[in-house]
Order: structure tokens, then sequence, then C-alpha cells
């Protein structure tokens, strides 16, 4: 009995001491996250965590956490004042729109990955860009203006969508949307006239009043962009977009009748994804050349309408939202994809993240993953 004592003591000795060292070990683990950025040859320069005026070992143990395993994080970048500070990927199991199982892989910076629906703001930075070419007109424009072959849509009602509640998602159009497969998502791939369609869905709220998550509206907003323009959709983000930021690797994906998906079906590199927040950090400009209308971001990141999802508000196809940092009230920005993409950025700060991810259909991994985003600005020393 005296012997099962001792026994039982050393045991619990030999515990307390392994809980003991336990803070070392996740500290060396920690520390020895490869955080280094890269250097290839796409333009990015990089800079240290401390000159670049971040508390480096909060950094680090922030990155540590987003890339456990558990989370199936698949990259995180951060990225201020024009260099790269810290880049890490990893391995884990991904889900794609086109593949109806979920499979594994390795990332990397030069992997492409899926980004959903950040391409969604990908098209608000088009427009911006067709407007500011005078190609495009108002946003106060009826969107069954662009359509006359569609005369049944010119109705009273119909006219009162503008471009702007397009790009709000506040058209007050029927629409379900991440409710289960099939949804209207869903179906717009199999629809000959997706866009008919869409402009002649029940309307079931004022135009500007409310705010519904839709996939359709940016479907619109993309083919008014292709007419006004008189250039394919992805030719003009070829050329007015991409390749002035040197954007070489991209893929935009087509549906069954080869339109673009232009909703979800945008892939890049994550270094990449962080090129497109830094133009928008820049308030439009890159290297000197305004690519995007400086009064077009401006308006883009403003919160137009609250969204109904937790505090957040929305722009013209961007997120919005405000962290606190260091006792101050900070406004942030975001494109979001399915599955945790993101491109979060604090304008005050100067301050791009970019995440890649495979969490689908997970509510609380997707607050998760923008509280991490959020959490970056914690890392910022005053």
């Amino acid at each position: 009995m005296i012997l099962s004592h001792q026994r039982s003591a050393s045991v619990l000795a030999c515990w307390v001491f392994a809980l003991s060292l336990l803070p070392l070990t996740l500290g060396a683990q920690t520390a020895a996250l490869p955080m280094t950025p890269v250097l290839l040859d796409d333009g990015w320069e990089r800079e240290t965590p401390a000159a670049a005026g971040f508390d480096a070992p909060r950094l680090a143990t922030l990155l540590a956490t987003m890339m456990a395993p558990k989370e199936n994080v698949h990259s995180v970048l951060v990225e201020r004042h024009g260099r790269l500070v810290a880049e890490v990927y990893a391995r884990g199991k991904d889900e794609s729109p086109y593949i109806p199982f979920s499979y594994r892989r390795t990332f990397g910076p030069t992997v492409l990955h899926d980004t959903r629906s950040v391409g969604k703001s990908v098209v608000s930075l088009l427009i911006g860009i067709a407007q500011g070419q005078g190609r495009l007109g108002s946003l106060a424009t009826p969107a069954v203006s662009f359509y006359p072959e569609f005369p049944e849509l010119a109705t009273a009602e119909r006219k009162a969508i503008t471009l702007a509640h397009l790009l709000t998602m506040s058209s007050g159009l029927e629409w379900d949307e991440g409710s289960g497969f099939p949804d209207d998502e869903n179906r717009l791939v199999w629809k000959w006239s997706p866009y008919r369609t869409v402009l002649g869905r029940r309307i079931v709220a004022a135009p500007g009043t409310t705010f519904r998550y839709h996939s359709g509206g940016t479907a619109v907003l993309a083919d008014i962009l292709a007419r006004a323009t008189h250039t394919p959709f992805k030719e003009y983000a070829r050329t007015q977009l991409f390749e002035p930021l040197g954007i070489r690797d991209w893929a935009w994906t087509s549906d069954l009748h080869g339109r673009t998906r232009v909703y979800d079906g945008l892939r890049l590199r994550p270094r990449d994804m962080v090129k497109l927040g830094r133009l928008v950090l820049n308030r439009g400009a890159w290297h000197r050349r305004q690519l995007v209308p400086a009064a077009w971001i401006e308006a883009s990141l403003q919160p137009h309408i609250p969204t109904g999802f937790d505090t957040l508000q929305y722009g013209y196809q961007w997120w919005t939202g405000t962290l606190t940092w260091r006792e101050r009230t900070l406004r942030w920005c975001a494109a979001f994809g399915h599955g945790n993409q993101r491109i979060f950025l604090v304008p005050d700060l100067d301050l791009c993240v970019v995440v890649t991810a495979g969490v689908y259909d997970v509510p609380d991994a997707a607050r998760r993953v923008n509280a991490f985003c959020r959490d970056f600005a914690a890392t910022v020393l005053p």
C-alpha cells in the first residue's frame, strides 16, 4: 500500500515537472515556425517583423495558433508598408466546387488556391476601373437598362434596382444562397440565361433597404461590365488589373456554358491576393500608376448597409467592420471567400493579412478566422 502511494507520488511529480516545461516547449515550437517570406520573381520584397513595427514574439505565437492542424488553415501572409513580413503554408484538406470529394494538398508560394467569393471584391475593383474610364456611367443606372433584349423586365418596379443596389447586395430580389444543395447560386451554372433569371426574380424588399447575400447580382454586374466595355470579362480583368499588378499565374473557371464563374471561380496565389490588398491600401495606386480611382476605393469600403451577420456591414462587394487597437476604434475591410479565404485590411495601420483555408460550411470557424484576422492588429506596436 505504501509502495503504491510512493509510485503515485512519483508519477504525480513527473507530471508536474512535465507540465512545468510545457510553456517552454510551446515557445520553442512557436519560435521554430518558419515564417520568413521567400524571395521570388514577383515583385515582393520582405521585411523583418520588428523592422515593420510588430511585436515579433506575439506575431509568431498568433501564426503558430492559426496554423495548428485543427484549424485547417493553408496559408497566412502578413504585409505592411508594401513589404511581406510573414508567410507560412501547410498541408491540409480542401474542397473544390468542381470536384465532388475532399482531398489533401501541400500548399506553398507558387500554388494556386480557390478564393471563392474573394472574386466578388475583384469584380468591384473592375467595375471601378470601368467607371473611371467613363465606360459604365452612373451607379444610379437601372440594371435592366443593359438588357433591351428582355423588354418584359423593363417595369417601373424593376427599373428601381440600380447598379449600386447590386454592388451592395440590396436589390430586394428573392434569392436563396447557402441553405443547401442545390441553392440559387448552384442553379446559376445550369441556366441558359442566368441574367434574365436573376433580374426576373420576385421582388421581396424595397431596393436599398435589406441585405441579402446574392452571387447572382455579382454575375449580372460582371456581364454588364463586359457589355459596357465591349470586352470579354476575363480579358478585361487580365489587361486592366492582373497584368498591371504583375499577376501572371491565375485562373477564373467557367460554368457549363463557358461563362466565367465570377462569383466563386477565381484561383490565385496567396502572394497575389496580397497584391490586391496592397492596391486597396494604396487607394487604387500601384507603383505610382492609378489603376482604380481613389474615389471608388473610398466608396467601396464605406459601410453602406448592415448585413445581419454579427456586426458586419457591406460596401461595394467588400465587407467592413471595426476593431479595437490601443484603445482606439479602427475600421477594417475585407474580401471574404467561402472556406475561410480572406484579404483582411486595416487602412489606419497600413496592414494586410491574407488567409487561405479549407473549412467550409462551419459558421463558428468563419468567426474564428475573422477573430484571428483582427488579432493581427494587436501585434502592431504603437
